[in-house]
């Protein structure tokens, strides 16, 4: 890929339950991703048994967020003022352009036309790289998934694991066929072994870092009262975009701030355990502005809004911003198990993706982003492993009203809202709810037999636009009797008696 080509992206993707019917189809992911968030969840599991106190520090984690986003825009101000005493510039930016231009900007103030990034969300999100190739500035992914990505013209599936759809033949193929375009070719003879995949990665990014002046990364956490930013990985390609460029630039969410080192630490222990199954994660960078001598001369640290304050008016909403990116809910979901993340249209998927978009988003105006809020069974398996206890499917159930209060005036009402409004129409009136019920029993008579309790059978098919639900539910038939028809017909019983 060069600079002026056009990566990959979300746009235009359709909205959910039409992109999750075509992965549902596709075997061989089904069978990657269950392979993959099979074997994370039990590493998670093992390592989380260990800690007796896992259950305080998630609520201590959520209480520390919750009153750090209550007082924001107070430690902002005090990430800023720390960061420049420090020798950092500090940008504000309101949305995704804003972001997207400090970084362009600064690149072409000094010249550069290649630039190594960290693994970021943030960056993905604002569609950077993208961003950069308008300008004429290739955007190189260190990060092993992210590269096997982007070599591959390809869209993220998993915030951790963004190759998680690729099993190792295709990532061979991957690094066979388009390494050399991008730098140091795959070496000959590559296999699909693990390690040998890895080295081929090595040795290929080894000639980016030596050779790139400027990074750009994200950041895990950012320290208000130190102006400490914080990336943890595992692979320690960050390590080196970190240390070795002569210019950095940090886009972070303006949610990822936490006001003391003592705070950071409950999230250190949380981090890894939840996200690859590691009781410590193998690399945690910091840093805070400039250091003569050592490390970038030049550092920018820009803020990104890009729809948190939103998402922060949104008093049930709000919590969502507790996120620290660990993917548990992910692993977890059985819904993401079976479709990926490409369905979800977004570089946020799975249940922390089906609140985030909306929120960061609205609702109302693009029907990918309502579709995602019903992305969910409501099992509840996502809140039960989240290390900072946000309750994502009340999110999820709330969402789904804000959904269908933007959609109360469309000049052409959605089938659910027609099927409402007659449903409002026959319960309101008891004439009209005893003659539905006299239908009910009519079918019910009709539909007697074996397979359900009580001797009723569901109903498999329904004429449309009964069909949307029969296709995909079991539609129990009603009863032969009302409550009210055996109420009176005891009654009279009773009388004669």
């Amino acid at each position: 890929m060069t600079a002026r080509e056009a990566p990959a992206t979300f746009l235009g993707m359709p909205p959910f339950p039409v992109a999750a019917r075509a992965a549902l189809a596709d075997t061989q992911l089904r069978r990657n991703l269950a392979h993959a968030t099979g074997t994370i969840r039990a590493k998670r599991a093992a390592v989380v048994a260990e800690v007796d106190d896992w259950e305080a520090l998630r609520q201590r984690a959520a209480a520390t967020k919750d009153a750090t986003l209550a007082h924001l825009d107070e430690h902002l101000l005090t990430l800023e003022a720390a960061l420049t005493a420090r020798g950092a510039t500090v940008h504000w930016a309101r949305d995704a352009a804003d972001a997207c231009a400090v970084v362009a900007d600064v690149a072409r103030g000094h010249g550069i036309h290649e630039v190594v990034k960290v693994k970021s969300m943030a960056t993905q999100e604002i569609e950077l790289n993208e961003a950069l190739a308008a300008h004429g500035i290739a955007a190189w992914e260190t990060d092993l998934a992210e590269l096997i990505v982007q070599l591959g013209d390809d869209l993220p599936s998993h915030i951790l694991v963004p190759a998680i759809h690729r099993n190792r033949s295709e990532i061979r193929d991957i690094f066979n066929e388009k390494m050399a375009g991008a730098g140091r070719p795959a070496p000959e003879g590559l296999t699909d072994d693990p390690s040998a995949l890895a080295s081929a990665a090595r040795l290929h990014l080894r000639e980016k870092f030596l050779s790139t002046r400027m990074a750009v990364s994200g950041a895990n956490f950012a320290v208000a009262e130190s102006g400490t930013l914080v990336v943890v990985e595992s692979e320690g390609n960050g390590r080196m975009c970190l240390t070795l460029p002569e210019v950095l630039v940090t886009v972070v969410g303006i949610e990822k701030l936490v006001p003391t080192w003592a705070d950071l630490d409950v999230f250190l222990r949380l981090l890894p355990r939840s996200s690859t199954g590691e009781r410590m994660n193998p690399y945690t960078s910091t840093w805070s502005g400039v250091t003569p001598g050592d490390g970038p001369q030049e550092v920018h640290v820009v803020l990104l809004d890009n729809g948190r304050t939103r998402a922060l008016a949104d008093e049930v909403g709000r919590q969502a911003l507790r996120c620290i990116r660990c993917s548990a809910c992910l692993n977890s979901c059985p819904v993401y198990e079976r479709v990926g993340g490409h369905a979800y249209g977004s570089v946020y998927p799975g249940p922390i993706g089906a609140i985030l978009n909306p929120l960061l988003k609205g609702v109302g105006t693009d029907p990918q982003v309502d579709s995602l809020p019903y992305a969910s069974t409501l099992c509840g398996a996502c809140a039960d492993v989240c290390p900072v206890a946000i309750d994502i499917p009340g999110i999820l159930v709330h969402l789904r009203a804000k959904v269908v209060d933007a959609h109360r005036e469309d000049t052409v009402p959605k089938a659910e809202a027609v099927a409402m409004r007659a449903a409002s129409w026959g319960l309101a009136d008891a004439g009209r709810m005893r003659a539905g019920e006299r239908l009910a029993g009519v079918a019910g008579r009709l539909g007697r037999g074996r397979g359900m309790p009580g001797g009723r059978r569901a109903l498999a098919w329904l004429p449309w636009p009964g069909s949307r639900w029969t296709q995909a539910r079991d539609l129990p038939l009603p009863p032969r009797e009302s409550f009210r028809s055996w109420w009176r017909r005891v009654g009279r019983e009773e009388g004669q008696r």
